[in-house]
């Protein structure tokens, strides 16, 4: 039988001198392999007799193990080396000047909010924010949500654990909450927007668990359903950029205004393609409505001094609407060739004075 120290010794100086993961394998395959050379030397054990089959079985498993462990050892060695290396080759300096067809892209959302900010602040609102967890209070009881209200059920509100006063969280359903807390804090009359993020356990091509709404609030003491028409008429044609759009309002309900109604605005589908404008059909658009004394007392206004108006709508709902948008999915699904078609310039800020879109 070969000399098994021998052997031993070149294979592990071969498995040394191994320069790549390739290299190495070879060594594997000719020495461990099928047909290695330990390998063979194995299937002759049987021509031996008892004593020395056992002897040379002994030898030959501690040269298998040693250049084993040894290829296993230096294929680490050689696979750290070749990440390295290719690390190095794919090295990016981050203080060359960006290229510029790198070029990003905003968001759709982003310009929507965007958009509003810029016709609701040419009316005189401002923007109002507040926290995404909720309590009960400032998310269902001062909105004068009851408790039985199917809102408050868990299959439409994600709860969050028990606190120390054992009351339970949400993340807010809407963005409502920033309307009660702009009235707890700031003394009427008072015009805000409230855009932000919402919460709701609903997933499908037009719903998703997270969304964005803005909701506007006016408060004072001679607001009436006519200035909210008016407000949110001037806000359709605005961002639809639609001179003539026509509008109605259908008498609804909401917990929190009363008078309640939901805003249609006139749109064409002739040709299965959605046109916003004058057409034969109609499509709702948002709820609105003159907020209820319930509510105004909850925050500590005295609804025989004030009154006003309320809306809400989804920021998804109307971009969709606006730039033919299918699904709601594809906001969310950081796709950038659905952001190069669909985004917009950076740094062109919509005005109603240059016009929304760039």
């Amino acid at each position: 039988m070969e000399n098994l120290d021998e052997l031993r010794e070149e294979l592990l100086s071969a498995v040394a001198a191994a320069d790549s993961v390739d290299a190495l394998e070879s060594i594997r395959v000719s020495a461990l392999g099928r047909k290695g050379r330990v390998t063979e030397l194995m299937k002759g054990l049987g021509k031996l007799d008892a004593d020395e089959r056992r002897v040379a079985g002994q030898s030959l498993n501690a040269v298998k193990t040693a250049v084993s462990d040894a290829i296993d050892a230096r294929q680490g060695g050689l696979a750290d080396a070749a990440l390295e290396s290719e690390l190095a080759a794919e090295r990016v300096d981050i203080t060359l000047p960006v290229r510029s067809e790198s070029e990003g892209r905003l968001h759709p959302i982003s310009q929507t909010f965007d958009e509003i900010i810029a016709i609701f602040g040419e009316m005189g609102f401002s923007v109002a924010e507040g926290p995404d967890i909720e309590d009960d209070f400032h998310n269902f009881t001062a909105l004068n949500i009851p408790p039985e209200h199917p809102a408050r059920q868990m299959h439409d509100t994600f709860y969050l654990p028990e606190g120390p006063d054992g009351e339970r969280p949400v993340l807010r359903t809407h963005t409502s909450p920033v309307q009660v807390r702009t009235m707890q804090t700031v003394t009427p009359p008072l015009r805000i927007i409230a855009p932000g993020r919402t919460y709701r356990c609903d997933s499908d091509m037009t719903h998703t668990p997270m969304f964005h709404q803005v909701e506007g609030l006016v408060i004072d003491k001679t607001s009436h359903m006519g200035h909210l028409k008016g407000c949110l008429i001037e806000f359709c044609r605005a961002y639809f950029e639609v001179p003539d759009v026509p509008a109605r309002f259908r008498p609804s309900y909401f917990p929190f205004t009363e008078p309640s109604a939901e805003m249609d605005i006139g749109c064409s589908r002739s040709g299965g393609e959605l046109k916003i404008g004058a057409g034969d059909d109609w499509l709702e658009i948002l709820g609105c409505g003159m907020v209820h004394p319930k509510v105004l007392a909850a925050c500590g206004i005295d609804p025989n001094e004030y009154q006003g108006f309320a809306f809400g709508m989804g920021i998804e709902r109307i971009a969709m609407l606006k730039y033919g948008i299918p699904d709601l999915r594809t906001f969310f699904d950081a796709d950038m060739r659905w952001l190069r078609h669909y985004g917009f310039v950076p740094l062109e800020v919509p005005t109603l004075l240059r016009g929304l879109t760039p």
